[in-house]
């Protein structure tokens, strides 16, 4: 037995290490700056203690303190978050740009995170209706949305199965058959998404959509131009 691998994997784990992520985790769901009160209400301990966590995280540049004295994640958050997946991020980007302008919808990057949906990337369109918001951070069930149905398209049962209890769904294997996935009213009522499974080699699995209120565009034609933009990533990754 590796005594060493046994030992830090039966290590205690870090409550101040667990209780900054969260503090971190909190104000990347926030729409403005939070106060120490709110954020001690969020996580469940005495300002005191949230307190002393921001000052470690604003000695690192992960938080910064408003105008209005809010406090709010810092901008070495974004350095952070260019190095994961940075190289499926640089290989997306082009393609996400592409979809977003010429199909006028939010268009992002999802990979899994155990049981949930992480964006990692997001593109607005330049030009076009108002569209929806899609920030890099945002999470939700692998149990639903389309994002959610693409990526349970790339696990096995066995793989499902040790992410925790989801059931599958595979819109009657129609991420299979027709390449992409389809929800309505799953993660944010009023929303319609389209997403294809993503696997590049050496990366997480990872899933292609886009997101929008309504369009005149049918799925088959959004789903299409998704697998398009799916098969250019995969051929630059080769």
């Amino acid at each position: 037995m590796d005594t060493v691998t046994d030992t830090a994997a039966n290590a205690p784990h870090s409550q101040t290490l667990s209780r900054g992520i969260r503090v971190l985790e909190v104000l990347a769901e926030a729409d403005g700056g939070l106060t120490i009160a709110d954020l001690a209400a969020a996580i469940g301990v005495h300002r005191s203690i949230v307190y002393r966590i921001l000052r470690t995280l604003e000695d690192h540049g992960l938080v910064i303190r408003d105008a209005a004295g809010g406090v709010r994640l810092g901008p070495r958050m974004a350095t952070l978050a260019r190095g994961v997946e940075r190289t499926l991020q640089s290989s997306a980007l082009p393609e996400l740009t592409a979809v977003a302008n010429e199909l006028g919808m939010t268009a992002f990057l999802v990979v899994l995170e155990h049981l949930e949906c992480v964006t990692l990337l997001s593109v607005e369109p330049r030009v076009g209706p108002a569209t929806v918001a899609q920030r890099p951070g945002t999470r939700h069930s692998l149990a639903v949305g389309a994002p959610g149905l693409a990526l349970q398209s790339l696990l096995t049962d066995r793989e499902l199965a040790e992410h925790g209890s989801v059931e599958r769904r595979d819109d009657d294997g129609a991420v299979g058959t027709r390449g992409y996935a389809t929800s309505h009213d799953e993660v944010i009522a009023g929303l319609r998404s389209i997403a294809v499974p993503l696997s590049v080699p050496g990366s997480l699995p990872a899933s292609l959509a886009v997101v929008y209120v309504s369009s005149s565009l049918d799925d088959a034609g959004i789903g299409a131009r998704l697998v398009a933009a799916r098969d250019a990533i995969l051929a630059g990754s080769r």
